[in-house]
């Protein structure tokens, strides 16, 4: 057991950096291109593996609050990597996949948990209420547009995709600065990935709305090769 904890942590530990230095390069990169289509995926994997191996040792050390963590973000990845083929469905000319409502219903489940364990440990740890309620009001918001007739806002897969990848980014983010940087006190060590990194998305993403808004497709904001939205 020692040996198969030892080769998960540092499995953990070698996704887990990977993700970290291949996120800014995909943000940094013209969004859709090949470049940031390789480390797009570099980044996707990078988190699966991180997530399940974080999942794995919270499981068996009994870390309730990482075991969450880790889910958190693997939803997050599988959220942005799915919203990439929501394309026609944003469009209303298909239904969501059994796949759709599988995940939206696990991580519903799983974030309503995660904000309840913040409650019970609102005294000690009022972290999860953080990310149980920023996940909850993500499923929330994606049940809603599955259950929407018509198509959804111009380019809200788009959107979708930046939050769920950002997201996910936040989250390893986070479980890394909690457990590693011992210097920054809680709950801040949780929370400043948060308060560092989602405003620049939020203002990202008005900035993308308003040109949405304009009449602009989202693939003339960005190369879309995966189900492209129609031209004007």
């Amino acid at each position: 057991m020692e040996t198969f904890l030892l080769l998960n942590r540092w499995l953990h530990i070698t996704a887990g950096f990977l993700g970290f230095f291949v996120a800014p390069v995909a943000l940094y990169v013209r969004k859709g291109g090949p470049a940031h289509r390789l480390w797009g995926r570099v980044f996707l994997w990078a988190m699966v593996v991180a997530g399940t191996t974080a999942i794995v040792s919270a499981s068996i050390n009994g870390l309730t609050f990482l075991l969450l963590t880790g889910i958190f973000s693997l939803y997050l990845a599988w959220f942005g990597y799915r919203s990439v083929y929501h394309k026609r469905l944003s469009r209303g000319e298909e239904p969501p996949a059994l796949a759709d409502w599988l995940g939206v219903g696990a991580g519903t489940v799983v974030f309503a948990g995660t904000l309840l364990y913040g409650l019970v440990h609102l005294k000690t740890n009022p972290v999860p209420i953080v990310f149980g309620g920023i996940g909850l009001m993500t499923t929330v918001r994606q049940i809603r547009g599955f259950l929407r007739r018509g198509p959804w806002p111009a380019g809200q897969w788009l959107l979708n995709h930046m939050s769920g990848f950002v997201g996910s980014y936040v989250a390893a983010v986070s479980a890394f600065s909690a457990t590693s940087l011992g210097f920054i006190p809680f709950p801040l060590n949780f929370l400043w990935p948060t308060l560092v990194i989602i405003p620049p998305l939020m203002w990202v993403q008005h900035r993308y709305k308003k040109r949405f808004a304009a009449g602009q497709h989202p693939e003339k904001v960005v190369e879309v090769r995966i189900q492209p939205e129609l031209s004007s």
